[in-house]
């Protein structure tokens, strides 16, 4: 029997970027599109790539690699987690079973969050925890009687994933879904809060009038469908792949007051801001809200593994323990999946210790490089939020460009439409924060020289 020769039939000689092109699907890429850089190689905050020319780049990770890996590559700790659980076991099912690096993550995780989280649910990814948010929710409003309420209430500009069930609650117009109308449950959707600002990480700037007048929209549309809706979803104080928009801890608060009201369930969605991104532990801490229900993701394993939670308060805990089906009808196959648990347990216990002096050192840096960027014409906005940069342009530039123009500055970013922002690891030193601020910038300044010329 003859050998098999090499994937898609390509010569062997071929190179991994050229044997990826019409094999793989990237995220939200074509099969027949540019060429992807390949990594050799990751340790501390730093990729080795091959560009699809062959060339060799070192680059510091601007991105964390969408904003999870915040431990940096070959972490020894989180290294040795994963390798003490894979000689026990790697996995079993989560159905009838159970096993300590489950529980004792649990624990944790019931630890580190506000008390009235005492339920903690497993999921595989940041999409499935909210779609288990949803289900949730719309299980509490049965269990209460109210089975017609199954409807979530949420903001344009916000992004929660793209599964079925997530895709119903991001931006119907705006965002990435926007074909899928008809296949994905149509929500209830209100304006985006009012944008806001923090530039000292403190205190906040937006304008009241503006600030008054969504809140008092906001309640009058959802008091009209009540009978509607099971919850309501929402990113606290940043939007993130919608847009990376920062609002006002008001609005947040305003939601949360309103879910109170109208017995709805307040879902808020951390999978980005959670474990200190934004400069708090937790963003809904910036209006110091306490959320009916919790999910969370990406910093969860330090990018080792794919593993998200749903942290759930005690209250609707027990609605859905004394309904008809006394179970959140939910249960995937990796549930609980001991290598990602065993990974996470580490993860959070060091993101405990260190997050808020990495938090402060990114923020500091992103604050005092990132703002010169203003003065050019080709921007409309820079803003930072805790470990978060972003710079928004007028006009969407060439990512492929500004992508260059990074690395030969030694940093990776991955721009999307209007936007070039960091998300940065958080074990950056001041010199890799700096290095990663000043290729955004310079990143910025080479679109306005391409404008000019």
């Amino acid at each position: 029997m003859p050998e098999p020769g090499p994937v898609g039939n390509m010569p062997s000689g071929e190179s991994l970027a050229a044997r990826d092109r019409g094999l793989l699907w990237h995220p939200y890429a074509a099969l027949d599109g540019p060429a992807p850089y390949t990594v050799e190689a990751a340790e501390g905050v730093t990729l080795t790539l091959v560009s699809p020319e062959g060339e060799r780049i070192e680059a510091i990770d601007g991105m964390a690699s969408w904003w999870c890996a915040v431990h940096g590559y070959r972490n020894p700790e989180l290294d040795r987690a994963v390798v003490d659980q894979v000689t026990e076991f790697s996995h079993v099912m989560f159905g009838g079973l159970t096993h300590r690096p489950a529980v004792e993550l649990a624990e944790l995780l019931v630890e580190v969050t506000p008390p009235e989280l005492q339920h903690v649910f497993f999921a595989d990814s940041g999409s499935v925890s909210v779609e288990v948010a949803l289900k949730l929710a719309v299980q509490y409003q049965a269990a209460r009687g109210r089975p017609e309420r199954r409807r979530i209430l949420t903001v344009r500009g916000g992004y929660h994933g793209d599964t079925t069930g997530a895709m119903s609650v991001c931006d119907p117009e705006g965002g990435m879904h926007a074909e899928f109308s008809g296949l994905v449950a149509e929500q209830l959707f209100v304006a985006p809060p009012p944008a806001a600002t923090t530039p000292d990480g403190t205190v906040w700037h937006a304008d009241e009038g503006s600030v008054t007048q969504w809140i008092e929209d906001v309640r009058a549309t959802a008091r009209k469908h009540r009978g509607e809706l099971a919850g309501i979803i929402v990113e606290p104080v940043l939007q993130g792949a919608g847009g990376m928009r920062t609002y006002h801890p008001t609005c947040l608060r305003a939601l949360r007051d309103l879910a109170d009201e109208l017995d709805l369930v307040f879902i808020v969605d951390e999978i980005a801001t959670g474990f200190g991104r934004t400069g708090k532990w937790f963003a809904s801490e910036w209006a110091d809200v306490v959320p009916d229900v919790m999910c969370v993701g990406k910093a969860l394993t330090g990018g080792y593994m794919t593993l998200a939670a749903v942290l759930v308060s005690a209250v609707v805990g027990e609605v859905i323990t004394a309904s008809e089906q006394r179970a959140l009808m939910h249960g995937p196959t990796f549930m609980g999946n001991p290598l990602a648990c065993a990974v996470a347990l580490q993860s959070v216990r060091m993101l405990r210790e260190t997050w808020s002096e990495d938090v402060a050192r990114l923020s500091a840096a992103l604050s005092e490089i990132l703002p010169v960027a203003a003065e050019l014409s080709v921007v409309k906005d820079v803003r930072v939020i805790g470990g978060v940069g972003v710079v928004e342009f007028h006009e969407a530039p060439d990512p492929a460009a500004l992508t260059r123009t990074a690395l030969e500055q030694g940093v990776w970013f991955r721009p999307f439409g209007t936007l070039l922002y960091t998300m940065p690891p958080y074990v950056c030193t001041d010199e890799e924060v700096r290095t990663i601020s000043y290729a955004l910038l310079r990143a910025a300044q080479h679109v306005e020289l391409q404008a000019g010329s």
